[in-house]
């Protein structure tokens, strides 16, 4: 077992490290001399770090290759306010000294909790077909067990053992609260195009030793893998409708949003579109909080630039702990008088929702997971 994870960096800053890491990346890049270098990028299951051999490199740069497992031994410390590490020595870890659970990154939530909550969203839909659809999903040992481990993404949102189911529940949650607002929205239609968006995943990522495509997924893609996945069940739910049919193909095919994007259709009806949207919100957000933990031993309130959103972000609780906003006044007697009070807002209540929206039982949305 391990006895370093990257998570524990801050409290070995300056200090020689002896550990374990899967090998995300490995280049071999020249020095102003000439000379090789290694530039790697290493992680364990609570991240990852840039690491950097300087000497010996040429008797290493054979002995491993990406995706392999090795033990490091090298200075642990700080460039450009970030962690990394000046490797000394290494070698190539043999199969039976790893312990997979140690490398890969995974939910901190329960996932038999999180299934349970996407069978209770799915056992309150009223189209039979739609929920005969999701429950043949459901059904399948095969795609269940894929379903509850694979990650989401490779590397932008949720990249990490359940990051797919739990990216899913979260978006169920948010397509559920928004229709309450929207009743001309047909809530099943939302929901079904949510478990189904990316559940191609499950096929297009490999997630056994560290997160990377499959060649199906690369010459396919998810959305294709996901097509080829909806006949199949389809055809073993009796009568199913053939512009249902439809209605989910493209709730699949559109939920990028925009050609550039990869997606072969714009979102053109209501699910579609707020398919996309909620889609794209639940991603960014994750991208959001999984950056603000990496940095979360930095003292400034700005973090680094993050690649996938294109901008560095801001922290709001470290900026508001430097500087506590003043607490509100009430209102004086003098100030209601005049009418100088901030009314309350009138109708901020969520509308039921009359079209197929029926309210979910208190189990199947829980405020919170653990």
């Amino acid at each position: 077992m391990k006895d370093f994870f990257l998570c524990d960096c801050v409290h070995h800053e300056n200090k020689v490290i002896t550990s374990s890491f899967v090998v995300v990346s490995k280049q071999v890049k020249p020095k102003k001399s000439g000379e090789p270098y290694l530039a790697l990028t290493l992680a364990d299951r609570s991240g990852q770090i840039e690491a950097k051999m300087w000497d010996n490199v040429e008797e290493a740069i054979d002995a491993f290759e990406q995706d392999d497992f090795v033990k490091v031994k090298g200075l642990l410390n700080k460039y450009k306010n970030r962690f990394q590490i000046t490797v000394h020595k290494l070698r190539r870890l043999a199969e039976a000294e790893v312990d997979f659970a140690d490398y890969l990154p995974q939910t901190t939530k329960d996932i038999g909790e999180l299934w349970q909550t996407l069978a209770g969203f799915v056992a309150t839909f009223r189209d039979p077909h739609l929920k005969g659809l999701l429950e043949a999903f459901m059904a399948d040992p095969e795609i269940a067990e894929a379903y509850r481990n694979a990650p989401a993404a490779k590397t932008l949102h949720h990249a990490y053992i359940g990051g797919l189911l739990d990216h899913v529940v979260s978006l169920f949650r948010s397509c559920d609260l928004v229709c309450r607002n929207y009743p001309q929205i047909n809530r099943d239609l939302l929901l079904a195009g949510a478990f189904l968006h990316d559940i191609g995943k499950i096929h297009e990522l490999t997630y056994t030793r560290s997160f990377s495509y499959t060649t199906r997924g690369q010459l396919l893609g998810h959305m294709v893998i996901e097509l080829e996945m909806l006949h199949a069940k389809i055809a073993q739910v009796p009568g199913f409708p053939d512009e249902l049919k439809t209605l989910v193909e493209h709730l699949i095919i559109s939920h990028h949003g925009q050609y550039e994007f990869g997606s072969p259709k714009l979102p053109m009806f209501p699910e579609a579109l707020m398919l996309h949207y909620l889609d794209d919100l639940d991603s960014k957000m994750e991208s959001m909080r999984a950056h603000f933990e990496r940095e979360a031993d930095l003292e400034n309130a700005w973090t680094s630039y993050n690649s996938s959103l294109g901008r560095p972000l801001l922290n709001t609780a470290k900026f508001l702990e430097k500087k506590p906003a003043a607490a509100p006044t009430s209102a004086t007697a003098e100030e209601t008088a005049s009418g100088n009070e901030t009314p309350t807002l009138p109708g901020l209540e969520m509308p039921e929702n009359n079209n197929n929206a029926a309210p979910v039982a208190a189990a199947a949305r829980p405020d919170k997971v653990s």
